[in-house]
């Protein structure tokens, strides 16, 4: 049975959920969820999709989940791919994991939408420089681990790496620049070397030019 992936392109969330489904080997298909028309407010897919309004949710046959952690946790489960090797080393994925979503993925995303998807005239300058201090020091924590090592736990891809890449090959602009961060560029030009890599626009339906 194909698994479905609700999603859209321009979501770092749900490309971490898609990516990691991409190379798993695992047989899915994206489904679109006009976010930006407000399908993930309405009551219909509160009922019939998710009841916390939010993309990506992953069906398989009668099991459904969101929160891209928890997809990738169950795509690992179901492939055996990029879990750790040890019981430390799974409990160090999922440090990486919960950091991600507090420290770089939740500014990251916040602070793209700001910047690109609002109107110029409502874009919360003092807001933006703020989340941006926060990224600054996440990036400088991530490109700090990333020094003297291919991957962010073990010697493999993981959960880990697919979670902390979510929104950094977007080419809209948030404050982060590949070149200030050499370990953190030369971990994301591993990444997308891996066989079967896309990128988000490539992977998901919904790029930013279908709404120009």
């Amino acid at each position: 049975m194909t698994i479905k992936l609700y999603c859209f392109g321009e979501s770092g969330n749900s490309y971490k959920a898609a990516l990691a489904l991409q190379l798993s080997g695992l047989d899915w298909e994206p489904v679109f969820v006009d976010f930006f028309k407000g399908e993930t407010r309405t009551p219909e897919y509160r009922a019939t999709v998710n009841e916390m309004g939010e993309a990506p949710v992953l069906v398989d046959g009668d099991f459904h989940t969101s929160q891209s952690g928890c997809i990738q946790a169950y795509v690992t489960e179901k492939s055996g791919r990029f879990g750790g090797k040890t019981r430390e080393e799974n409990y160090d994925i999922l440090r990486w994991v919960l950091w991600d979503n507090h420290k770089l993925s939740s500014m990251a995303g916040l602070t793209r939408f700001l910047m690109n998807f609002l109107p110029e005239d409502k874009r919360p300058q003092e807001v933006i420089a703020f989340n941006q201090g926060r990224l600054k020091a996440a990036y400088a924590t991530l490109n700090a681990h990333l020094e003297g090592r291919d991957w962010i736990v073990g010697d493999g891809v993981t959960n880990a790496d697919l979670s902390c890449c979510g929104y950094l090959y977007y080419p809209e602009p948030f404050g982060f620049d590949r070149a200030d961060w050499p370990h953190i560029d030369a971990w994301l030009g591993r990444i997308s070397a891996l066989p079967g890599w896309k990128h988000p626009y490539d992977l998901m339906p919904g790029n930013p030019s279908d709404r120009a």
